[in-house]
């Protein structure tokens, strides 16, 4: 399977017209419909359901658009790695991370490291630990942030200092929204927004205790601000982290007994990585034990 019939099947998936797809890579209607062919041939499955004036994807399809585009986003990762500049710095470093304050510390880390080595650039990709771990194991991410307890086995790491702390998001009318903290007993009988992080989850129904039987979760989520919307249409509460960030008609109420997490910036052990990530690594163990000894 070659990468370049690959961008054909996915220029052809983009268009849904085989015809469109061969005058954008000015390649002729019949070599691209051939090439198609043996793609399906190799796979030993249909990639497209024919119709009359477009074509649309099989399930199979579907499924080879998505490998396609991650192999694609690597390759395009290799190439530039292997034909970046050797006398400066050069390279694109991608990392990613949840809906976390340890994003504060993580731009002071980039900007500081951006004044030193301008011409490297960072591709931030945003979504839940799971969707963070994939992209890693898949080599489309080089680095991530994740909450601890993590399991770091695989990783190696450096630990940020910015806390992540646990509240609830609660309308401003309500008369929970006037309180300093929440407590399990509050939330009795209410209906509740949490992430769908099993992990998370299982913390959260130990913090409740005896209440945990007395909540009704009436929805997940994996990151925060579609389920602000929720709890503004008056779904239920959501109980997330601290972003410190706004939401109009709601207020953050922290947990109590306090729900404090630490996070790690992490990367895969033992793995060959461009200079670029091998150098960022080295800065940000220096930079953040710097932050620890002015602390």
């Amino acid at each position: 399977m070659e990468l370049r019939v690959l961008n054909y099947f996915l220029m052809i998936a983009r268009e849904e017209n085989i015809t469109r797809a061969a005058n954008i890579l000015h390649i002729s209607q019949p070599t691209l419909s051939r090439q198609i062919a043996a793609l399906e041939e190799e796979l030993g499955t249909k990639l497209f359901i024919r119709q009359s004036h477009k074509i649309t994807l099989t399930e199979d399809g579907m499924l080879l658009r998505r490998r396609a585009e991650e192999m694609r986003q690597l390759s395009e990762k290799i190439f530039d790695e292997m034909s970046s500049d050797k006398t400066e710095l050069t390279g694109e470093i991608s990392i990613g991370t949840g809906e976390l304050r340890g994003m504060n510390e993580l731009g002071d880390l980039i900007v500081a490291f951006h004044h030193k080595y301008p011409l490297v650039t960072f591709n931030i990709q945003s979504g839940n630990a799971r969707d963070t771990l994939f992209g890693m194991g898949q080599g489309l991410l080089d680095m991530g942030i994740f909450i601890e307890p993590v399991d770091t086995s695989k990783f190696d790491f450096v630990r940020l200092h910015q806390s992540e702390n646990w509240g609830a998001l609660i309308p401003n009318e309500l008369e929970l929204a006037k309180k300093d903290f929440i407590t399990p007993k509050d939330l009795k009988g209410l209906d509740l927004i949490m992430s769908r992080s099993q992990s998370m989850q299982n913390e959260i129904d130990h913090w409740l205790g005896r209440y945990a039987k007395s909540v009704k979760f009436v929805s997940t989520y994996n990151l925060l601000y579609n389920s602000a919307i929720l709890v503004k249409r008056g779904l239920g509460i959501a109980l997330g982290l601290n972003l410190e960030a706004k939401y109009d008609g709601l207020t953050f109420v922290p947990l109590k007994p306090t729900l404090e997490y630490s996070s790690v910036l992490a990367w895969k052990a033992d793995v060959a990585s461009s200079k670029a990530i091998t150098t960022f690594i080295e800065f940000a163990k220096k930079y953040l034990e710097g932050i620890s000894d002015n602390q």
